[in-house]
């Protein structure tokens, strides 16, 4: 089959013979892919770290149609249109024994150390198998990862109705996190960031204000529109050094931080940031995956009746849609910032 195979930092090949992965288990299901979208923790393992296993088909968020099921799969039949939470939990650490899965030691997902979703073809368990309602297309149903993934955050959070929320990046991360925002009933919604274009992109989702922290102080224009205090809720999507530790600014008194970037380098705070945590008494929130207990967890089913109801709209975040054969190609520009790019998704 085609595939997207990672053998080296910046070494991603495009390869017409890869096996196609096989049901090795009853309980597994065979699916062809049919949209796969890149994460940006495959961009930052691409440029910095590399494969777990040289050679490993790459990626993890996808939708697609089911080719075959093993023999003890009954309520999944093949032609049935689905996307999967990728993720295995161990099942048998301390963490999964408290019902915390995302927190399991021995986490990983496709792409990693089972054959990931830039292909035409994946398999995993019917555990981790969702069925998609009709009116859900591919391309939608291949963002349900990430949009689980910023709801698992706010579910960490005790964000109310008539919340207000700052959101830091409008990547796919932060206009999926605006989203969830209204969704949770917040009344003000700050978006924040550099590029004009997603800014724009925030406004179509649901944001308020807009915030380009090249043209205004951002931490001035939030206490204008709050009061002089703050908002409730600040959301790191950025995953930026910098952004990091500007978040904390951004809080009223008692207010929250949730961290869902990661920004794969070292963060150092100013005096002016630090004392923002001790004395304006903040909470700080990191938040890890898309799993809660009973698996894949209630992330999922959620961001299934959303996107249902069309209260999470994924068609304005997708920039590109290409063939898995300009995949090392994308992965090029991106890491050197020469497309304009929200969410790309390959059609296998």
């Amino acid at each position: 089959m085609k595939a997207l195979n990672l053998y080296d930092v910046e070494d991603l090949r495009y390869e017409e013979d890869t096996p196609i992965p096989p049901i090795l288990h009853n309980d597994d299901v065979l699916i062809r892919v049919k949209a796969a979208g890149i994460c940006g923790s495959d961009v930052s393992r691409y440029k910095k770290l590399g494969p777990y296993m040289p050679g490993t088909t790459f990626g993890h968020e996808f939708s697609g149609v089911i080719s075959a099921v093993g023999s003890a799969v009954t309520h999944l039949k093949e032609g049935e249109r689905v996307t999967a939470c990728p993720a295995f939990s161990c099942g048998n650490c301390i963490y999964c024994r408290q019902g915390e899965p995302t927190r399991c030691t021995n986490l990983t997902v496709i792409g990693a150390k089972h054959p990931g979703s830039y292909a035409e073809y994946v398999t995993l368990p019917a555990s981790h198998v969702l069925q998609l309602p009709d009116n859900i297309d591919f391309d939608t149903a291949a963002m349900l990862e990430p949009s689980s993934v910023v709801l698992h955050g706010f579910y960490r959070t005790s964000i109310q109705p008539g919340a207000t929320i700052a959101v830091m990046g409008v990547g796919s991360i932060g206009l999926l996190s605006i989203q969830w925002a209204k969704i949770f009933g917040a009344d003000a919604v700050f978006a924040i960031d550099i590029d004009e274009n997603k800014l724009k992109t925030a406004k179509q989702l649901g944001a308020d204000i807009l915030i380009n922290p090249l043209k205004e102080d951002t931490e001035s224009v939030i206490k204008q529109h709050t009061d002089d205090t703050g908002v409730d809720l600040a959301v790191e999507s950025a995953g930026s050094p910098i952004t990091s530790e500007q978040i904390l600014a951004l809080p009223k008194k008692g207010g929250e931080i949730l961290y869902l970037g990661i920004p794969y380098g070292d963060v150092t705070l100013q005096r002016h940031y630090f004392e923002k945590i001790v004395r304006n008494e903040l909470r700080m929130f990191g938040a890890w995956n898309a799993l809660s207990a009973p698996y894949p967890g209630k992330e999922w089913e959620t961001g299934i009746h959303f996107m249902k109801n069309g209260q999470l709209h994924i068609q304005p975040m997708i920039s590109h849609q290409l063939p898995l054969e300009e995949g090392p190609k994308v992965f090029q520009q991106l890491i050197h910032k020469e497309i304009d790019a929200v969410k790309v998704l390959f059609h296998p």
